[in-house]
C-alpha cells in the first residue's frame, strides 16, 4: 500500500476553499464510475482484481522487521509527519489510511482503500468518493466524509509544503453526506493532482478538535492504518505494532502486505556505529548507501556462513538527481559563470574511482534515467515549446543537451581548472595575493552544509580544487536538526539534495523549480530558481494530456535547467544494496517502482528458528 509520506509527496500551494460555490454544477454531473485513477487513465488491474501481482496473498502474519532508517545522522523529535515543524520520525504514514492507495507496478495508478466507489465528472474536475461502511480509526470511532474533508482542508491550509501544493488547485471540498465526499479541482490542476489528493492521510476531526494540528508532538496521533505507534524513544527508535483486525487487511490493495507483527525503525547518528550494530544482530535489515562500506565491510562471520544475505535489487524508478545545490539567493551564487566554474572544479572521475569503487554513473539531468531526460539535439516538438523563449534563454538550449565535463581523473584536471579560473575572472572574481576577491576586495567563500562525516572524503578533493582557484571553501558539519532547519529557511551556501518525483511528475515540479517556491519556506526549490521561462515550462508539463506531451515538456524544461548550472551533479546507480539477517520470506516478483521491503516481506518461522539455534 502506498500510504503517502512527506518524503514522496513533493509540491506546495495555497488558495481558498469553498464549501458551496460549485455545489449545483457538481450535482448536475453524476459522473462515470471508475475503479482506479491515474494521470493518463491507464490501469493495469481490472475492477475485480484479488491482489497486486507483486505480493504473496497467503503470506503469514507475525514476527519482527527491524531496520536502520535514513542514510546517516538521522534523528527525530516529532511524530507529526505532516507539518513543516520538527524532525519527523520515518514511516508515520503506516499509521494512516487514505481514500485510495498506490500500485507499485504501475507509474502512478491508485485503487480504492477507504473509498469503495469513485465517480469522475465528464470534464475530469469533480471526483466523488463513496466511503466503505464500518471503517474506523484505531479508537473505534467511525471514519466519515467529514473526516476526509477536514483532513484535506487542514493539509492544504496548515500542512507541510510537500502536501499543500498537491492540494493547490483543489477548489472545493464538500462532505455531501456521511459517506460521500466531493472534490472539485480547478482547470489548472496537474493531471496527477486527483490521485495524489486521494492518497492523502485521513485524520480524525474529533481528535484534532482538542489538539493543535500544526505543533510538533511525541504523542502518537490517532490513526486508521495497518499499524499504530508502539514504544518510542526520542532520537533512538520507533516501534509500529500491527493493528489487529484492521478493516483494510483483506481488501485487494492490502492482501499480502503489512505482514510483520512489529516494525522497528532504528536511528543512529553515525552509520559506522549502525554498521557495527547490524553485524552484532541488533537489527535485521539494512540498505547500504556508502560504496566504501559495501565494498569493504560486508565480510564478517555471519555473512560468510550464510546467516546474513547480501543482495543487489534492481531499482527501475527514474533515479531523479542528486548533487550540490548552489543557493542563488546569495548574491555571489547569482552569477551563472561562478556556478559553472564550480561545476568544472569537481572531478567526478577521480571521486568515483578512488572513493566509490567505480560503482556509479555520472548524473546529467534532473530527470535522470527516464524518458523525460533531454538527450542530444532537441526534437521538433521540444523546439516548438522553446521557440517563444529563444530571446530569453542561452543558445545552448537549442543545441545538444549540456553534459558535465569529463575530467582526466587526476583529481586536479588543469584544463578544467583553467577554464574555471577564466569564468571566475569574467564574473569579477579575480586573484589577489592568492585569494579570489571581488572589486570590493571581499574574498569569495563557499560553505558546504553537511550532517555526516562519511561524506567528508567526497568533499575534500572538491574543496582542494576550489582553494586552488582561490576560493575559501570549507565544510560546516551540523547535526541533522540544525541542517533541516537551515535548509527549510534557505540558510546555506551549498547543500546536498536529491530531486525525487513520482513517475508522473506533475505538481512536484512547481515545488522544485517554480519562482513562487523559491520564496516558500520548506519548499524543495533549494537552489532558489526564479526564472519565468522555467515557470512557463513547468506549467506546460502540468498541462500535458498524454505521456508523450509530458516527456516533451520535461525535456524542454531539462534543457533550460541544465543551462542555468544551478547544481553540481553527483552520481546515480540503478539498484538497491541490501543486507539482511536470513529470517525473511519475500515474493518472487518485486514491485517495479519500489523496494518491496518491508511491505511485501514476511517472517519465516523456520529460518528464524535456525538463526536462533546458531547463536
Amino acid at each position: 500500500m502506498a500510504l503517502l509520506s512527506r518524503r514522496n509527496v513533493l509540491a506546495l500551494g495555497a488558495g481558498a476553499l469553498s464549501a458551496a460555490r460549485f455545489g449545483s454544477a457538481a450535482a448536475a454531473d453524476a459522473g462515470r464510475a471508475v475503479h482506479g485513477l491515474s494521470a493518463f487513465g491507464e490501469l493495469k488491474y481490472p475492477a475485480d482484481f484479488h491482489h497486486f501481482d507483486y505480493v504473496n496473498a497467503d503470506a503469514p502474519k507475525g514476527g519482527i522487521f527491524s531496520q536502520l532508517v535514513g542514510s546517516g545522522g538521522s534523528t527525530f523529535n516529532s511524530l507529526n509527519a505532516y507539518i513543516i515543524k520538527g524532525d519527523v520520525a520515518n514511516n508515520m504514514n503506516l499509521t494512516f489510511a487514505s481514500l485510495m492507495t498506490r500500485a507499485f507496478d504501475e507509474p502512478d495508478a491508485v485503487y480504492p482503500l477507504a473509498a469503495e466507489e469513485v465517480t469522475v465528472s465528464s470534464d475530469g474536475l469533480v471526483y466523488r468518493f463513496r466511503l466503505r461502511r464500518g471503517i474506523q480509526f484505531h479508537d473505534g470511532t467511525e471514519i466519515t466524509a467529514a473526516d476526509v474533508a477536514f483532513s484535506l482542508t487542514t493539509l492544504k491550509t496548515k500542512g507541510h509544503p510537500a502536501y499543500s501544493s498537491v492540494l493547490r488547485e483543489l477548489a472545493e471540498i464538500v462532505a455531501e453526506d456521511k459517506q460521500t465526499v466531493m472534490l472539485r479541482f480547478s482547470a489548472a490542476r496537474g493531471l496527477d493532482a486527483p490521485a495524489l489528493a486521494a492518497s492523502m492521510p485521513i485524520f480524525s476531526e474529533k481528535y484534532y478538535s482538542t489538539k493543535p494540528f500544526d505543533e510538533t508532538s511525541l504523542e502518537a496521533p490517532l490513526g486508521s492504518g495497518p499499524y499504530r505507534v508502539g514504544r518510542v524513544e526520542q532520537g533512538r527508535y520507533v516501534e509500529f505494532e500491527r493493528f489487529r483486525n484492521w478493516w483494510g487487511e483483506n481488501l485487494p490493495v492490502s492482501r499480502g502486505q503489512y505482514n510483520f507483527e512489529l516494525l522497528r525503525d532504528e536511528y543512529y547518528r553515525d552509520r559506522e556505529v549502525g554498521m557495527e550494530a547490524f553485524v552484532g544482530h541488533n537489527y535485521l535489515f539494512r540498505e547500504e548507501f556508502t560504496s566504501r562500506v559495501w565494498a569493504t565491510r560486508y565480510d564478517f562471520p555471519a555473512l560468510r556462513d550464510g546467516r546474513v544475505k547480501r543482495v543487489v535489487i534492481p531499482d527501475e524508478r527514474p533515479s531523479g538527481a542528486q548533487g550540490w545545490l548552489l543557493n542563488t539567493r546569495r548574491e555571489k551564487f547569482g552569477d551563472r559563470r561562478l556556478r559553472e566554474a564550480m561545476v568544472l572544479a569537481f572531478d567526478f572521475e577521480w571521486t568515483n574511482k578512488n572513493l566509490m569503487y567505480g560503482s556509479y554513473e555520472r548524473t546529467h539531468s534532473v530527470f535522470q534515467n527516464s524518458e523525460m531526460m533531454a538527450k542530444g539535439e532537441p526534437s521538433a516538438e521540444e523546439v516548438a515549446l522553446l521557440e517563444p523563449f529563444r530571446d530569453r534563454v542561452l543558445p545552448e538550449v537549442f543545441g545538444p543537451a549540456w553534459l558535465p565535463p569529463v575530467s582526466d581523473g587526476s583529481g586536479q584536471d588543469r584544463k578544467l581548472l583553467r577554464g574555471a579560473g577564466d569564468l571566475l575572472n569574467a564574473a569579477g572574481w579575480t586573484i589577489k595575493d592568492g585569494k579570489r576577491v571581488n572589486a570590493k576586495g571581499e574574498q569569495l567563500t563557499a560553505e558546504f552544509l553537511l550532517t555526516e562525516r562519511s561524506f567528508e572524503p567526497h568533499h575534500t578533493t572538491f574543496i582542494k580544487n576550489l582553494r586552488v582557484l582561490g576560493i575559501d571553501a570549507n565544510i560546516r558539519l551540523v547535526d541533522p536538526s540544525q541542517a533541516e532547519e537551515r535548509t527549510k529557511g534557505f540558510d546555506f551556501d551549498i547543500t546536498i539534495a536529491r530531486f525525487i518525483y513520482p513517475q508522473i511528475p506533475g505538481s512536484a515540479l512547481r515545488n522544485y523549480f517554480s519562482s513562487e517556491f523559491a520564496k516558500t519556506r520548506g519548499s524543495n526549490n533549494l537552489a532558489g530558481i526564479a526564472d519565468p521561462v522555467v515557470d512557463a515550462l513547468v506549467e506546460k508539463a502540468l498541462g500535458a494530456e498524454s505521456q508523450s506531451e509530458l516527456n516533451t515538456a520535461c525535456r524542454a524544461l531539462d534543457r533550460v535547467l541544465r543551462s542555468g548550472r544551478y547544481w553540481i551533479p553527483h552520481w546515480n546507480k540503478a539498484s538497491h544494496w541490501i543486507a539482511y539477517w536470513d529470517q525473511f520470506g519475500y515474493p518472487k516478483v518485486k514491485p517495479r517502482y519500489a523496494r518491496g521491503a518491508p511491505e511485501t516481506w514476511w517472517s519465516d518461522a523456520g529460518k528464524a528458528a535456525r538463526l536462533e539455534q546458531a547463536k
